[in-house]
């Protein structure tokens, strides 16, 4: 088969289908003819737009939309129809592969075009940011609720995974951040919540008024002794899927919560299901297990794990003691909602009751996954709600009366507090080690209830409770490292004077309260020197240090989704913002630095911004660190993470403000001129290029032996002119990367940008030596290298100078100690007006342009304000007149590089 003409015929076939559509809608659409006709031709239209492969006609369309391609009057049409192909039942995905083809930064080349690609290997964050645009927002021609109607299954399809990791993520970032993320289409109540959310919440938690499937036998009878349907196996478990798809692929934190949060009793119920088999953990328990970590992570709080406590016997519905609907095994290996059974009356009846042996496994997972995922505080904090509750609800039923107001609650489920009592139990049993983290709470509410048990004759004791109080005072005693000094006085006198009370009574609990006693008197003296060290951390450095490290767990486990991580990093903000000792600095730079080639702008952005807020506490180490990343002298960053390091360099230098200066700018501007220079050697990166280059040969050869010559072009049909032009686009891009290791050219252009920045912020501190040096370099580039794919460099250059005269301009050159003398800046203008002329960049000729108009304002600026003020004070009044000198002295002006004698100097101003 003749490759060529096989690219011939598609070709063909494509101008042949433009063709068509043009045919088409001249008969539908074109004022010259009958609306008789035109209605005719108006259907026709319509079955044709119908018949077309939704990708072939975006293609069509997206050419015939340009100017010069259709009638004027047709073109609205054409939009429009190219607007609407997405609410087609292929047409989101249509959409997507078209914009991943032709967008700039995610095509390949032509002599590859013959090698499948993976599915979504060429997806760059340039081209889902546009396929969101185009997909989130409906166009005007029709309402939302039609649009996100019609693309809204073709999305959540994406999300079972089946097409791939990349649509999978592709879609869940259109749909968190294109839709829900937006409050116009993502707010309950709008179509896009209601077309794409609320189909997953549903499917796990039904609302209120959900509707039964049928159970309408073939015979058209309806068993009534059959359990109704809400929700089958398979909705529930791609509900999960999706859901997991949707929260775990991007790092919207308030999304994540608001779509997790009304699920937690189910996700919690799920997560838990009893004789799960395996396949029933991978499509059930597990999903909804990482959900339900996700939001402990997300949204930790006491309430939240006293919520979950309350909720651990959950069964479905709404009500605990007549639910709705509940989850139930359908089948084997299966669960489903199904509708609970209705007494008379049609009340739903009471839910399945949970059993002990339930109750116990329960609490046993519950308090694994508090513990791994929460922090010992939000524990502890429920801990403590739960033992008041107990002592509250112990004192009413030893005295047989309610003992003041506010001690009164309304009738609790027993099961409720049946399942907080044993929690409590199994915390004290399990996890002391987290419990004695928090001495001061324990001992305050230790010292409470000892004191009430002191205020009772013998006979009233509960020894329940004193027994309890006396074992929480005892677990916190025996802590190697406790001081009694470190207790509140006012605390420690209230145990020790209810102990001694205590102890005089002829039980068991007398004896352990005297023996507590002892130990608490001799409790300091018995203490191992090394335990009793002055330099024990106080109460905020043991809650950093558990913050610190929580926050560490989020970013570093191999499992967190970006939400978790994300949530790590604004957790290692509040301590930096905190100025938390804790900190270990350079450890949190070499985390960042690990972390900011991440390939989510949402997590790298929040990196950048941790490097800000640490740079006011040390500035040093976080400017030499991100300086340090950017040289790369390892070379073992990619291009892209390199910029980030120079985004977050100049982001730095610009909080550092006027104190970026002395040994530091000097040395990040030494830095900077090396990248920038055209002498840096990358060793490794030679090799590479010569490793790639041979790779990329012998994939030529393999598909030119594939196809028995040339490979044909499949992009789509082009006009020479834009075949030329990405031809030059081609070249610009391979030349971009260097070669024969030098360093990259975006780098250089980079490194440019920061030094300008830098000379922005505080053009003093960098020094006369850097600064010309500087100069002296974007000069040799704009002369030296010409070439067509270093125009970012010399753009670069431009803009420097640029920086460079605004500030001169702004800080005044005569409190700078050096400037920009005639001589210089007439070479700086040669050269401007040089590039401005020939230059075969666009924006570079452009960029020179405005910097010679910005060179000549400043000279006039120079010397109409130059040194206004020191004329001033040495004549007493008038000094200066529109650069004419009135009272000319001997001086040497700092603003210019040339001594300017005692004569009056004359220049013509515009």
């Amino acid at each position: 088969m003749d490759p060529v003409a096989t690219e011939q015929r598609r070709n063909n076939a494509r101008q042949k289908l433009m063709q068509s559509i043009l045919d088409i809608g001249s008969k539908a659409f074109s004022p010259d003819i009958p609306e008789s006709s035109r209605t005719e031709g108006r259907k026709e239209w319509d079955d044709a737009i119908q018949r077309i492969k939704a990708f072939n006609l975006i293609a069509a369309l997206n050419i015939l939309v340009r100017p010069g391609h259709a009638p004027a009057w047709l073109r609205p049409k054409l939009m429009e129809a190219l607007t609407l192909i997405p609410l087609r039942p292929d047409g989101v995905r249509a959409t997507m592969e078209f914009v991943f083809a032709v967008h700039p930064s995610s095509t390949v080349k032509v002599s590859e075009a013959a090698v499948p690609q993976k599915r979504g290997a060429n997806i760059t964050h340039e081209a889902l940011d546009m396929a969101s645009k185009l997909l989130s927002v409906p166009p005007s021609s029709v309402t939302p609720e039609t649009w996100y109607s019609g693309i809204a299954p073709q999305l959540l399809v994406l999300l079972d995974g089946h097409e791939g990791p990349e649509l999978t993520r592709t879609a869940s970032y259109i749909i968190g951040f294109g839709i829900l993320g937006r409050k116009a289409s993502g707010a309950p109540g709008t179509a896009g919540w209601k077309h794409l959310a609320e189909p997953l919440l549903h499917a796990i938690k039904p609302p209120p008024n959900a509707q039964p499937l049928s159970t309408e036998e073939d015979d058209g009878i309806v068993d009534l002794s059959k359990e109704r349907t809400l929700v089958k196996y398979q909705d529930l478990t791609a509900a999960l899927r999706r859901l997991k798809s949707l929260v775990v692929s991007h790092p919207n934190q308030g999304l994540s919560k608001r779509l997790l949060s009304p699920l937690l009793p189910s996700l919690w119920t799920l997560s838990t299901w009893k004789g799960a088999s395996a396949e029933l953990t991978e499509s059930i328990s597990k999903p909804a297990l990482e959900l339900l970590k996700v939001y402990l992570k997300l949204a930790p709080s006491t309430e939240l794990v006293l919520y979950l406590i309350k909720n651990m016997g959950y069964v479905g519905g709404y009500s605990q003691q007549s639910p709705e609907w509940i989850y139930r095994a359908t089948a084997k290996d299966e669960v489903g909602i199904v509708e609970a059974q209705p007494r008379i009356g049609g009340v739903p009846s009471a839910g399945p009751q949970i059993t002990m042996e339930e109750i116990d496994s329960k609490i046993t997972k519950f308090l694994h996954l508090v513990t791994t995922t929460m922090s010992d505080a939000d524990v502890i904090g429920a801990f403590l709600e739960l033992l008041k509750r107990w002592f509250k609800a112990a004192r009413r039923s030893k005295s047989g009366n309610v003992l003041i107001k506010e001690e009164f609650e309304e009738t609790r489920d027993p099961l409720e507090q049946l399942i907080e009592i044993k929690t409590l139990q199994s915390m004290m049993e399990k996890v002391p080690d987290k419990l004695a983290t928090q001495p001061r709470r324990i001992l305050d509410l230790a010292s409470e209830i000892l004191a009430s048990s002191a205020d009772v004759s013998e006979d009233d004791i509960d020894e329940e409770v004193t027994g309890v109080a006396l074992s929480l005072l005892n677990m916190i005693v025996t802590v190697p490292g406790f001081q009694k000094s470190r207790v509140d006085p006012d605390t420690l006198s209230l145990i020790e004077n209810s102990l001694d009370k205590i102890s005089k009574s002829r039980t068991d609990t007398g004896k352990t309260a005297n023996n507590l006693r002892l130990l608490l008197l001799y409790r300091d003296e018995i203490n191992d020197p090394s335990e009793s060290l002055p330099s024990a951390p106080t109460d905020r450095q043991i809650e950093d240090r558990k913050t610190y490290s929580l926050a560490i767990s989020y970013i570093t486990a191999p499992d967190s989704p970006p939400p978790v991580r994300s949530e790590g990093l604004h957790l290692i903000g509040t301590l930096i913002t905190s100025n938390s000792p804790v900190l270990d600095i350079p450890g949190i730079l070499v985390l960042l630095s690990s972390l900011i080639s991440d390939s989510d702008e949402y997590i790298y952005l929040r990196i950048i911004k941790l490097y800000t807020l640490l740079a006011t506490s040390h500035p040093n180490a976080v400017t030499n660190e991100l300086l340090d990343q950017f040289i790369d002298p390892k070379e073992t960053h990619s291009v892209d993470a390199r910029q980030r390091f120079a985004e977050a360099l100049a982001q730095v230098i610009e909080r550092l403000g006027k104190t970026f200066t002395g040994d530091l700018a000097q040395r990040v501007g030494d830095g900077l001129l090396s990248v920038a220079g055209r002498r840096a050697r990358r060793a490794k990166t030679e090799a590479r290029q010569a490793r790639d280059a041979k790779l990329q040969e012998r994939k030529n050869k393999e598909a030119a032996d594939v196809w028995g010559g040339s490979v044909p072009d499949f992009s789509d049909p082009m006009t020479p002119e834009e075949k030329a032009r990405n031809e030059i686009l081609e070249k610009i891009v391979e030349g971009w990367e260097s070669k024969r290791g030098s360093e990259d050219i975006r780098i250089r252009a980079s490194a440019l940008g920061v030094l300008g920045s830098a000379m922005e912020v505080n053009i003093s501190g960098l020094g006369v030596r850097v600064v010309n040096t500087a100069v002296e370099l974007c000069v040799s580039i704009l002369q030296m290298e010409r070439e067509l794919e270093t125009g970012i460099l010399r753009r670069a250059a431009v803009m420097m100078i640029l920086e460079f005269v605004k500030a001169l301009d702004k800080e005044g050159g005569g409190r700078l100690g050096f400037g920009f003398g005639e001589k210089a800046r007439e070479d700086v203008k040669r050269t401007l007006g040089w590039v401005r002329e020939t230059d075969e960049d666009g924006l570079v000729r452009r960029h020179a342009g405005d910097l010679l108009e910005s060179l000549e304002n400043w000279g006039v600026r120079r010397l109409v304000v130059g040194s206004e003020e020191d004329e001033m004070k040495r004549a007493g009044g008038l000094g200066m007149l529109r650069g004419l000198v009135v009272n000319p002295v001997e001086r040497v002006n700092p603003d210019v590089n040339a001594e300017v004698g005692g004569r009056p100097r004359i220049e013509e101003i515009e």
